[in-house]
């Protein structure tokens, strides 16, 4: 059954259910949550829903307007690993709490939407992932223009961006949302394909409200300060995602205090493909590990884990700033390893202050960041002065004193884990909170009193003074001395063996010591959402405290790889240059050992490397670590290599490896050359580009035709400094025609049956593919491989008998010579073992010995 609307007769329904509906119809597309006592419930249409989607129980209990409820529970204590699963799957959920008083509501208990959890929103620790940032981002369109507005709730980042239409995969590749606010006018975007959309109203974008959105938020009278005045697609975003941002917390964003705008000139642009190619922080099977982030991921926190993805996929092209990290890795040379110990003591003081500021922060949160905040002095002393980022770093470290001093006198040493438990806030801290807790103390000692008295009032030995929260306090008192019971005991509780009584004084006792108790339990919550507001005067600190947290961790992290791994320090240059001395890919050689490392060297004079040799050879690797290398220096990391000798980059671009896409209906060399268009139509000659074994997707000559106009283009045209691996050997002519173009290999020997790889790259072209012996190593059956052999040994004498190949790229030079005269009957013959053909393959050798 489906829920019914408000309109349809919700007077039919029981109290409760009204208030359901009026509730669920203000939030018709998404689960609602619904409070009762210890359980969320579900009903209807939700509940059918989250059975299914959470693995629960469906269940039909009672009836309202006449007809059986539908309902599905989760128990209260356990609902973020309710939310969690939602979330991953891109659901959104409306949490409905009771706020009113059971014992005093004389219908069913208020009850109202405190927050709504989207997989935009996550502020929960328990719902983040600790080392990626969680993002909300908006897009609007406007004068051909797509404006991006993205917000860490977590951390209160919140930035900006304009771009084309066509660069919206390529960015949201980069900033990786978790999910996408739209106009529900939008056309369909195959850009968005795989994203949690949530779709709003199309005035929630307009650039007018925006603006005033935006200006309220940050409490200035103009955007001209922020650099973003004149972005009004990206302003429209902004305000749309601020609204929907406070709505889901149900409460203001304090912590977003400013908002950054990017601008695509400020980084080293990798589109989509490139970003996956490299497996920078995903493998092309989509795993996490082994990628570039897996293997230089040693922070110790979980912020400076965050930033360091956010680093590798903005890598910069600011030289001050890039000098400055490396810098700063240098200086900290072996410092790194009492820097991160100390580190490791602390919490994500980040997420800490993005709940603070959102007033859902827990006791424990509070204790980890006043014991985080006592360690900063400590920290600062760790850290050596001699860089500039270092000495800035530094300072902004400094412990901030009154903040902490709150906290040490506010929150317990080891607070309970939630509020409504008591057992947060610290002695002292309020006279009457201190009063309330003294008279549940001394109870034990009243109890123990009256304990002793009353058995010797009554001479029972064995008579007992208890609590439990189901009956309260009582007397108990065994049956065989029932006979003993003073007339003044009143009956509260019959069990097999005893009896419980009450007595006029221990009933007085226990209105006041329970009274005790509840009113402490309330002035103990009131009390920390006093604190988390005291809290929230002191968040620039803290986020201050946070960002200087991340790059050192990052920084040391960084120093700890080139000292570990051998890596150098890159160094820049004007000129167009790439050159790269013993360089070695850095996933790679942390699962092979040993590796052998290969120099490059790109240049204008040197423009195009066309890189031959054999499958598994190790082309692909050298072409990667070529662009990893250049990627880790503008990243700030040294790099894995003898020397580095960089000139400006503006792109990295691969065409590297072929896969389908089923779902956007492209086949592999669809693929293939949609990439090659992108780098043909956008390639600088300040741009690196790797393409690997384009044309292979199709026929032999439709390919190699291709893959050589590709290669003109980009050195005629383009004037990228290029990798360009082949297996087309006709393409090494290429260098006899480019003096920009050069030839160089990677060389494998053949020994017997079997082949090893030397993975070193030598100059000039390869000498054959080897295919069949890879072919071997692979495992392909060997009576294949002998055919394949005896169809290799007759085509390449066909090829001879025709007179060789002939030239492809001749055409209009000279008229090919005709095929020389032969007997390809004797050479087909000559080149067959009769012992080794099965009679089928005996059958069809003799009608092609018939055809020829």
């Amino acid at each position: 059954m489906k829920a019914p609307a408000p309109a349809d007769s919700v007077a039919a329904h029981t109290p409760m259910m009204q208030q359901y509906l009026r509730i669920k119809a203000q939030h018709p597309d998404v689960l609602l949550f619904y409070r009762m006592g210890d359980f969320y419930e579900m009903f209807y249409d939700d509940a059918e829903r989250a059975s299914r989607l959470l693995d629960i129980t469906l269940t039909t209990r009672g009836a309202s307007a006449g007809a059986p409820i539908k309902m599905a529970g989760v128990p209260y204590h356990a609902i973020d690993q309710y939310l969690a699963k939602l979330v991953r799957i891109g659901e959104s959920v409306a949490i409905c709490e009771q706020i009113g008083d059971p014992a005093t509501s004389k219908g069913p208990v208020d009850r109202q939407v405190t927050r709504i959890v989207t997989p935009g929103t996550l502020t929960d620790s328990a719902l983040l992932e600790e080392k990626a940032d969680n993002l909300l981002l908006a897009l609007a369109r406007a004068k051909g223009a797509v404006g991006l507005a993205w917000l860490n709730l977590a951390g209160g980042d919140l930035r900006v961006t304009e771009i084309a239409p066509q660069l919206l995969a390529a960015e949201l590749r980069r900033i990786g949302p978790a999910e996408i606010l739209l106009s529900d006018n939008a056309a369909e975007d195959p850009a968005l394909a795989g994203y949690a959309l949530t779709k709003l109203p199309e005035w929630h974008f307009e650039f007018d409200a925006g603006r005033k959105i935006l200006l309220k938020q940050l409490g200035a009278a103009s955007l001209a300060g922020y650099g973003c005045e004149e972005l009004e697609p990206a302003i429209g975003a902004c305000g749309a995602l601020l609204e929907y941002a406070r709505k889901t917390q149900g409460q203001a964003l304090s912590h977003v205090a400013a908002v950054i705008p990017e601008r695509v000139s400020e980084f080293v642009r990798m589109d989509a493909a490139t970003r996956r190619n490299l497996e920078i922080t995903e493998t092309l099977r989509g795993e996490p590990a082994p990628t570039l982030f897996s293997l230089l991921d040693e922070c110790a926190t979980g912020m400076g884990s965050r930033l360091l993805r956010h680093w590798l996929h903005h890598p910069l092209r600011d030289r001050k700033t890039l000098a400055a990290r490396h810098e700063a890795v240098a200086a900290l040379g072996e410092a790194h390893v009492g820097i991160h110990k100390l580190l490791r003591r602390f919490a994500d003081v980040e997420r800490i202050t993005g709940r603070i500021a959102l007033r859902n922060a827990r006791p424990r949160d509070l204790s980890s960041l006043r014991d985080s905040l006592g360690l900063l002095p400590e920290l600062a002393r760790a850290v050596p002065g001699e860089a500039p980022l270092l000495s800035v770093l530094a300072s902004d470290l400094l412990t901030p004193t009154e903040c902490l001093a709150l906290l040490r006198r506010a929150v317990l040493e080891e607070p309970a884990t939630m509020v409504r438990e008591g057992g947060v806030i610290a002695d002292g801290y309020s006279k009457e909170l201190d009063e309330l807790r003294k008279l549940q103390t001394h109870s034990g000692e009243f109890l123990s009193e009256l304990e002793l008295r009353e058995r010797g009032r009554t001479g029972i030995p064995n008579l007992r003074v208890a609590y439990n929260s189901v009956h309260g306090f009582y007397i108990e008192i065994t049956n065989a001395h029932a006979e003993k019971v003073p007339a003044d005991y009143r009956r509260r509780q019959t069990l097999k063996n005893a009896e419980r009584y009450i007595t006029p004084e221990l009933k007085e006792f226990e209105d006041k010591a329970l009274s005790a108790r509840d009113r402490a339990l309330a002035l103990e919550k009131s009390l920390y959402e006093e604190l988390l507001g005291l809290l929230s005067a002191h968040l620039p600190a803290l986020q201050r405290i946070a960002r200087a947290l991340a790059q050192l961790d990052l920084v040391a992290c960084f120093a700890a790889a080139s000292s570990v791994r051998d890596y150098c320090r890159p160094e820049f240059t004007d000129e167009i240059v790439i050159e790269i001395d013993a360089g070695r890919h850095p996933v790679v050689e942390a699962q092979i050992d040993p590796f052998i490392a290969n120099g490059a060297r790109l240049s204008p004079m040197r423009q195009l490397l066309l890189i031959t040799g054999p499958n598994m050879g190790g082309k692909s690797t050298y072409m990667r670590q070529v662009a990893l290398i250049v990627l880790l220096a503008h990243v700030g990391s040294f790099v894995p290599a003898k020397s580095a000798r960089i000139g400006p980059i503006d792109q990295i671009f691969t065409r590297v490896g072929a896969a389908d896409d089923l779902a956007g209906g492209r086949s592999t060399f669809m693929v293939e050359m949609t990439e090659s268009a992108n780098i043909l139509h956008n390639a600088t000659e300040k741009s690196l580009v790797l393409m690997d074994e384009v044309g292979r997707g199709t026929s032999t000559f439709d390919g190699l035709a291709l893959a050589w106009a590709i290669a003109r283009q980009l050195i005629e045209r383009n004037k990228s400094l290029t990798l360009f691996a082949t297996h087309y050997f006709e393409m090494t002519r290429l260098a006899l025609e480019y003096k920009e173009a050069v030839n160089v290999h990677l060389d494998a020997v053949e020994h017997k049956d079997t082949i090893v790889f030397m993975h070193a790259v030598e100059e000039g072209p390869a000498s054959q593919s080897y295919g069949l012996q890879v072919a071997q190593l692979a495992g392909v059956p060997k009576g294949v491989i002998r055919n394949a052999r005896r169809y290799l040994q007759m085509l390449e004498d066909a090829s001879l008998t025709r007179g060789g190949q002939t030239d492809l790229f001749a055409a209009g030079k000279s008229e090919p010579e005709p095929p020389k005269e032969a007997d390809a009957l004797r050479e087909t013959l000559e080149a067959t073992n009769p012992d080794e053909l099965t009679p089928r393959e005996a059958l069809e050798l003799l009608y092609k010995l018939k055809r020829l």
